[in-house]
């Protein structure tokens, strides 16, 4: 470990692995609520033009890929609002059309070369730059920015839209931001995932956290910290075994998905369980009713009845009026005085 912190090569790695695990669960966790966990594999394919143009213009192809992948998420976030039956057609050409257009470009370009598009297709973060780590923690400074600072707005938006939109919320403003956010977020982890699994990185912490917390809070912050443990693990990895760094960062990103998986029903259960403990269920309240009508009711209260009081409770009682002569039958309800009057 000391010997690998001694190359500064290393030391801009690890760094660059922190900021976009912090950066991509940051915006990953949206896209989870909003079930649109592969539009950053879309944006991937869109930000391979940018990389192309970066080449052609002998520019930064991170910021080339910034501005073209920005572009390209609001057209993304302008069809998907629309709702159209041919939004789905429309995003496809774009994809598509994006990473082809990328490949042609950087095959015209000067600088095209044998490890040239492998780099950002697959991530290279051992070849991160001074440049290239001062852009990462720009772009990611922004990212937290928004995605922390704006969290309520942006939990609102991703539940549901028509509320937040009747409770006064810009929804359409920061739907644009958040695909802008997510944009950004592709630029700046393709250096060191790749742009075809950036979308894993902002997906997997998220769904992992996920199968252990039961808030946003928590889950929000989980992921983030799963993110960083992951993509400082594949890069201490990919060091130490001389493998790349993008794979191994998502296929341990994917294990700790399926081992906190195999954990969270049994800590369902138990949570179940501790919860029945400390609340346990109601007793069944055993009530018997009297058979007679205590004395204490007024004189006469039995002419108010001149039908048998029915027995509350099946097969118990007499079925006779309380305070009734055993000898008289259930038909014989009225009073001597009654009697009288009657024949009268």
């Amino acid at each position: 470990m000391t010997e690998m912190l001694s190359y500064d090569f290393m030391q801009r790695a690890l760094l660059a692995a922190v900021l976009v695990g912090i950066t991509a669960p940051a915006v990953g966790i949206y896209l989870v609520q909003r079930r649109q966990a592969l539009m950053g594999d879309g944006m991937g394919h869109v930000a391979m033009t940018g990389v192309g143009l970066g080449f052609i213009f002998q520019t930064s192809p991170v910021w080339m890929a910034v501005l073209v992948c920005v572009l390209g998420a609001v057209t993304m976030e302008l069809v998907r609002s629309r709702g159209n039956q041919r939004g789905d057609i429309a995003l496809a050409m774009l994809f598509y059309g994006g990473m082809a257009c990328g490949k042609l470009l950087v095959s015209m370009s000067a600088q095209a070369g044998a490890g040239s598009l492998e780099s950002y297709l697959w991530g290279s973060i051992l070849t991160v730059a001074p440049a290239d780590l001062a852009t990462i923690a720009v772009l990611g400074a922004v990212v937290i920015a928004v995605t922390v600072g704006l969290r309520r707005q942006l939990f609102a938006i991703c539940q549901d839209e028509d509320f937040a939109r009747v409770t006064g919320v810009p929804v359409r403003t920061l739907n644009l931001l958040l695909a802008v956010m997510a944009a950004v977020t592709v630029t700046v982890a393709m250096r060191v995932v790749g742009l075809l699994l950036v979308s894993a990185l902002m997906v997997v912490p998220v769904v992992a956290a996920q199968q252990l917390t039961r808030s946003f809070a928590a889950t929000q912050a989980a992921s983030i910290a799963l993110g960083v443990v992951v993509s400082l693990a594949g890069v201490t990895g990919s060091y130490q075994l001389d493998v790349p760094s993008g794979p191994a960062i998502v296929l341990l990103a994917i294990a700790v998905f399926a081992v906190f998986s195999a954990i969270a029903a049994p800590l369902a259960r138990r949570r179940h369980r501790r919860r029945g403990d400390a609340d346990p269920a109601p007793q069944v309240c055993d009530v018997r009713l009297p058979d007679r009508i205590p004395d204490a009711f007024p004189d006469g209260i039995t002419d108010a009845f001149p039908d048998p009081i029915p027995d509350p409770i099946p097969g118990r009682g007499t079925g006779r009026i309380p305070g009734q002569d055993p000898g008289r039958t259930s038909s014989d309800t009225t009073t001597p005085e009654r009697r009288a009057g009657l024949a009268q």
